[in-house]
This record gives C-alpha cells, sequence and structure tokens, in this order.
C-alpha cells in the first residue's frame, strides 16, 4: 500500500511540474534564439544572425527517426526550389554519432546544409522529431511545427511566401550573383 501511494504522489508530482512549467515551445512573432554550430562533419561554422536578410528554415531531425526520413526528400526539394529566392534551410541534426547522420545524409542525396545541432533544441522548444521552425528575415520566429507532414513541402512554400514576402536585399542579390 505504501508503494502505491508513493507511485501515486510520483505521478502526481509530475502532472504538476508538466502544469506550472514554463512553457519551452518558441514564441511566434519573437527573436529567435542565436546560435554558431559546426556543418556536419567539418570545422566550418554557422552562426544563425549571419543569414538576417534571408528566411530560414530550421529542420530538427535524428537518423534514428523514420519520420524524419520520410521528409528529408521533401526538404530537399524545398531547398532546391527556394535557395535562389533568399531562402535557406538547415538540417539540424541532433545524432551523437556522427556516421550515423552521414549515412542518411549520404543515402537521401541531401544537399541543404546540415548543422550538428548540440544543445540547440532545447533553446527552440523542441521537445520531439521532426520538427521544423520558420524564421523570417529578420530573425522572428513565423512557425513553429512538430510532427511529420506529407505536404510539407507545400506547407513551407506556404509558410514562406504568405507570412512574409521574400524580399532580395542588396546583400542577398549581391551573394546571389544578382
Amino acid at each position: 500500500q505504501a508503494a502505491a501511494v508513493s507511485v501515486v504522489a510520483l505521478l502526481l508530482a509530475l502532472l504538476g511540474w508538466q502544469v506550472f512549467k514554463k512553457d519551452q515551445t518558441p514564441d511566434v512573432g519573437r527573436a529567435a534564439p542565436n546560435f554558431t554550430l559546426p556543418h556536419l562533419g567539418s570545422d566550418r561554422e554557422l552562426d544563425l544572425a549571419s543569414l538576417r536578410g534571408k528566411a530560414v528554415v530550421l529542420n530538427f531531425w535524428a537518423s534514428w527517426c523514420g519520420p524524419c526520413k520520410d521528409e528529408a526528400p521533401m526538404l530537399e526539394s524545398a531547398w532546391n526550389r527556394y535557395k535562389d529566392k533568399g531562402v535557406v534551410v538547415l538540417g539540424m541534426n541532433t545524432d551523437s554519432k556522427l556516421e550515423d547522420a552521414q549515412f542518411v545524409v549520404k543515402t537521401f542525396g541531401l544537399n541543404y546544409p546540415q548543422i550538428k545541432a548540440t544543445g540547440i533544441p532545447e533553446k527552440f522548444g523542441v521537445h520531439g522529431f521532426p520538427s521544423l521552425i520558420v524564421i523570417d528575415q529578420n530573425g522572428v520566429v513565423r512557425t513553429f511545427h512538430s510532427g511529420y507532414s506529407k505536404d510539407l513541402r507545400e506547407s513551407i512554400g506556404k509558410k514562406i511566401d504568405a507570412p512574409f514576402p521574400i524580399v532580395q536585399t542588396r546583400r542577398c542579390r549581391e551573394q546571389l550573383g544578382n
């Protein structure tokens, strides 16, 4: 009986913690937390702030996540469709073993930048995979989506085209060679 009471007390404590803890989901409409992280399998680093002037799609994934692998071709398609329009798609890999992540990248022929996202999912309130975050040209979070979507490419297009127009700044045009 004491064990049962202890279990119930523990469950109530966990419920209370879930109810009263601060929601960690990124605030849509607020500035995205900045980060500087290495590209997957490289010493080269990417600083999120350096992408100001471009829309950024962050896709948090792991090699063991089946739905993440299902989304990979759609993200590659979105990258190819929007990369010349001032949009950057970043794969935010969370694997502890580099080889696991590289296997997925190679298997699916992913060409969009892949970042080693150690410690970053928590900053964005990511608790499950896949998770997708769209950040506008000013560094403001516009969309947070957790879970698989079979219409991901179209959904990204709507999120990018509708909530904020893609405006190529002079800096973007120079980087794109336009």
